[in-house]
């Protein structure tokens, strides 16, 4: 198998696992119950995985809170947040399903959707002109996890700042691809874990003291995480997350440079040897593992179930039972049936060469036979 869908999931990196099998069996203990040794070792290494976490996003450990994914972030951050008496949410167009329906679930609060650019980047000025004083919070995604491209959220936050916004950015595609300082200026950042080589069900929500002032419990029970997500700690998970978190930073300047060029050779050799293959999303500002591309004449599906060794997907893995063109798509102004021509190839840290070179000919040969069967 050549696995090209590192956005939908990664595999845990051997470091990383290193790192979480001792909280399995020697450190087992529940890092709440500190009256004892077992539980003192466990929440010196939460504190520790926190303390990491937060020095990645350039924040205090305290601003920390460690959840099951970027999803229950998202949710606590939507519904969990003090309005201050407004009454409206913007979000962008393309963002996660997670923002899109938890914004739409908020009772008494009006969401208006963000549109975007034909590159799929937020349209600054219609933002600009949709912000009053009745807004309370704006969400705008770091990277997009079906296209890859990158939002000038620097620009959002200044048009938020000015009017009295929070802000909340998904960062869940950023980490360990793109310099995460130009998205530490929101007022909450969330990330997953399984998307960056590490575990799957956990992950963290970081918070400015303003914001994380203004967030109320989703989750009831023993009080953890400082009253915002009761719930005994997944201390291999929480340790498994930092650890991922450093391992991905380590690595990205050089990481960073070979999935570009494995990722434009993808992208060229298909387009030459192929034809009618297309773009969708900003060829500039996107993350350097990531290609989402329209195929002529070929459903995306089909060309899916005629691989022989590509894994890669049509789009979000978080929607993939639901049989509908991408909304990301759609709202960069594709047709229903354009969006259903597209792939999304996305790399990672194991990719090499040679399986560029075989993803190449798998892909041809599959579109191919496709474009045959849908001609005939």
């Amino acid at each position: 198998m050549i696995y090209l869908d590192h956005n939908a999931t990664t595999p845990v990196a051997g470091p990383v696992l290193d790192e979480m099998l001792p909280v399995f069996s020697t450190r087992f203990g529940n890092p709440g119950s500190t009256y004892h040794g077992p539980g003192r070792v466990a929440a010196a290494l939460v504190d520790d995985a926190r303390s990491r976490v937060a020095a990645a996003f350039d924040a205090s450990p305290s601003r920390v809170v460690f959840t099951s994914g970027s999803t229950e972030a998202i949710n606590l951050a939507i519904k969990g947040l003090e309005l201050r008496s407004r009454s409206r949410m913007l979000v962008s167009a393309t963002e996660h399903k997670a923002v899109l329906e938890a914004a739409e679930a908020r009772p008494g609060v009006a969401v208006d959707r963000i549109p975007v650019n034909a590159d799929g980047r937020v349209d600054l000025d219609a933002l600009q002109l949709m912000v009053n004083d009745d807004v309370a919070l704006i969400a705008v995604m770091a990277v997009n996890n079906e296209t890859g491209v990158i939002n000038d959220f620097a620009t959002v936050s200044k048009i938020a700042r000015n009017k009295g916004c929070l802000t909340i950015c998904d960062a869940t595609q950023a980490v360990g691809r793109i310099d995460l300082r130009p998205f530490t200026g929101a007022d909450i950042l969330v990330m997953s874990a399984h998307k960056v080589y590490g575990p799957k069900g956990i992950g963290a929500l970081v918070a400015t003291r303003q914001a994380h002032a203004a967030l109320e419990a989703q989750i009831s029970g023993g009080g953890q995480e400082r009253g915002l997500r009761s719930g005994t700690l997944n201390a291999p998970g929480i340790v498994g997350l930092a650890a991922a978190v450093d391992l991905v930073l380590h690595t990205m300047p050089t990481a960073v440079d070979r999935q570009r060029h494995l990722r434009d050779r993808l992208e060229r050799e298909l387009a030459q040897r192929l034809g009618g293959v297309h773009l969708n999303g900003s060829r500039d500002h996107r993350v350097c593992n990531t290609v989402n591309l329209r195929v002529d004449g070929a459903d995306g599906e089909a060309i899916l179930a005629n691989l022989d060794v590509v894994a890669a997907s049509t789009g979000s893995a978080c929607q993939s039972a639901v049989p509908a063109p991408s909304h990301v798509l759609l709202a960069m102004g594709l047709t229903s049936a354009q969006a259903e021509q597209s792939l999304r190839f996305s790399l990672g840290l194991e990719t090499t060469d040679q399986q560029i070179t075989a993803a190449i000919e798998d892909i041809v040969r599959a579109v191919q036979r496709v474009r045959s069967l849908e001609a005939a």
